[in-house]
């Protein structure tokens, strides 16, 4: 097992996310890597956890990446955030990112929590999982 395709798989994720078209439409520029900081746009989406599982077999290294990206709104609804949402989900399923290091297997949704901010805000963290190679 290997850790070394991690940044790799973040860099194509993000990438994906950042050129989508639907994802542009939902959110615009507004896709983080990273919490922003100062004034907080009124629906952004953030790179989140991760976790990373062994799935090493005969034919060769391999990881199993849990990974989440959070939609934040300061609406008080949900529509924007779940627009966005399908956006970001229609953007990952089944895409075929190209990692700079080892090699996407797939991509899949695993689920999504939807909650009220004690702010008044939204938001959605949505569940993915990546299988990754090493070339």
């Amino acid at each position: 097992m290997s850790y070394a395709m991690s940044a790799a798989l973040q860099e194509a994720v993000y990438l994906q996310l950042t050129t989508d078209a639907g994802v542009i439409a939902a959110l615009g520029a507004d896709v983080f890597d990273a919490m922003p900081t100062g004034s907080l746009p009124t629906i952004y989406a953030v790179l989140g956890s991760e976790e990373v599982l062994d799935r090493s077999d005969a034919s060769g290294g391999g990881a199993l990446h849990r990974l989440s990206v959070s939609i934040f709104t300061s609406s008080a609804g949900f529509v924007l955030a779940k627009e966005a949402a399908a956006a970001i989900s229609d953007a990952l399923v089944d895409a075929s990112l190209v990692l700079g290091r080892g090699r996407l297997v797939g991509i899949w949704f695993e689920r999504a929590t939807a909650q009220r901010l004690d702010d008044g805000g939204r938001s959605i963290i949505l569940r993915f999982a990546a299988r990754v190679e090493d070339d």
